[in-house]
């Protein structure tokens, strides 16, 4: 692996633009049109998926010249992959593969974030991207659940990081919990041996720490001897779906999300939402569980000599739309009461919460305008509330909603099911 490998992408990007917009077919009107946080934050071509891949191929042309204003264009990304879709929506071309890429380059030459060092160096102690405060399973008091490390169990419910220490999230945990046990689910949690699942390491650059977390979950996980992991959180369900097979550590291993796990668990008859709870709602497509959370396309071929960039075989480009978007939807729309309203810009267009790529660590500032920019289009649906299905997701959509004093409501997704079960 390496940005050397995506060279020839690199160089056939043509400016075009295509990357900073909802591609025009899809555009409802201009106010929403923009699907780039960056570009549409720092307005210089540069901060844009095009603007970086021009900047990875002079690179590799001249030599690496890291300037603390490339290192600004490089860290403030929240790599939501929203411009890769886009671009390819029309091209075959990678994008947001060379962008990790220079990322991982730039730790690899020492070029870090004072503030991911920081991150890094706490995982690297305690297996958490978070600060931790108690123990990794004081969330699950009082629920009796199975310890998957000591009795076998069907499912594992990996919690993650943030649901797992946040004490403003620990909800999410125990609501999802309660859940699967009101649906009779024979499952179980690892507790304090479950470890982090090393996605956001990766997508900050650190891919060494990444692959390290990865190989600890796939032993913690083929030791409970489980065929079927359901995740929480949206970035670790990309992480062990997506990641994990990218580097062939999945294996034959089946992971769910449990918002595609809840419609069929409902349709199988083991949930029944019965609470009218006479909500107006819209939702939020996390981008780990969209447009970044479609299935790993493996693929090994070699380009045909000629002016055309052209592969033999063809090579299958991943452009977002086998992501996770019908079965939240479906969720929502079984809850009696429950009005769903679109946001103009949804499933593998959707604008990011501002969380990811490090930057709620890195640049506060620009995630929190990322949110705000997402709660205002949230906000013209009419709906009283915004659904997520991604704690990071939750976290920052309510500080932004605090600070701008938003009338808006934010749930997970869970929290819904859960009241509408009771």
């Amino acid at each position: 692996m390496g940005l050397e490998q995506y060279k020839g992408d690199m160089d056939m990007c043509c400016r075009c633009s295509t990357c900073k917009f909802v591609p025009m077919q899809q555009v409802s009107g201009f106010q929403y049109a923009n699907v780039c946080p960056s570009i549409s934050k720092y307005d210089f071509h540069s901060y844009s998926g095009g603007g970086r891949l021009n900047i990875g191929a002079s690179m590799l042309k001249n030599g690496f010249n890291y300037t603390h204003k490339l290192l600004d264009i490089v860290y403030n990304c929240q790599m939501c992959g929203a411009c890769g879709v886009s671009c390819n929506y029309a091209m075959d071309m990678e994008v947001m593969a060379p962008i990790t890429e220079f990322r991982i380059k730039c730790v690899k030459d020492g070029k870090t974030h004072p503030a991911l060092d920081k991150i890094i160096a706490g995982l690297r102690k305690n297996d958490s991207m978070v600060p931790v405060t108690g123990k990794r399973g004081d969330w699950a008091a009082g629920l009796n659940l199975k310890d998957a490390t000591k009795e076998k169990v069907d499912v594992l419910y990996y919690v993650g990081c943030l649901t797992s220490y946040d004490k403003k999230l620990q909800k999410l945990a125990r609501s999802t919990a309660k859940i699967l046990q009101k649906a009779g689910v024979d499952f179980g949690i690892a507790g304090d041996a479950e470890t982090s699942s090393g996605g956001a390491a990766y997508e900050m650059g650190y891919e060494q720490d990444a692959l390290d977390q990865a190989k600890k979950t796939m032993a913690l996980i083929k030791q409970t001897g489980v065929k079927t992991v359901v995740a929480s959180g949206a970035e670790d369900y990309q992480a062990i779906k997506v990641l994990y097979d990218k580097f062939k550590l999945k294996g034959d291993l089946k992971v769910l999300h449990i918002a595609q796990y809840i419609p069929q668990l409902i349709k199988e008859g083991k949930l029944e939402p019965k609470k009218n709870l006479e909500l107006a709602v819209t939702y939020h497509d996390p981008c780990h569980l969209g447009r970044l959370g479609e299935p790993w396309v493996h693929w090994e071929g070699k380009k045909v000599p000629g002016d055309r960039f052209v592969f033999d075989p063809p090579k299958v480009y991943r452009r977002g739309t086998h992501g996770i978007y019908q079965q939240p939807r479906d969720v929502l729309k079984s809850i009696p009461g429950v009005k769903l309203t679109e946001m103009p810009r949804n499933k593998e267009y959707a604008w990011c919460c501002g969380a990811g790529g490090g930057v709620c660590d890195s640049n506060p500032e620009f995630a929190q305008w990322t949110a705000k920019e997402r709660i205002e289009e949230a906000e013209s649906t009419g709906a009283e509330a915004l659904v997520t299905a991604c704690p990071k997701c939750e976290k920052t959509f309510s500080a932004a909603i605090e600070a701008n004093g938003s009338r808006l409501k934010v749930y997970d997704i869970v929290e819904l099911v859960e009241q509408a079960i009771e």
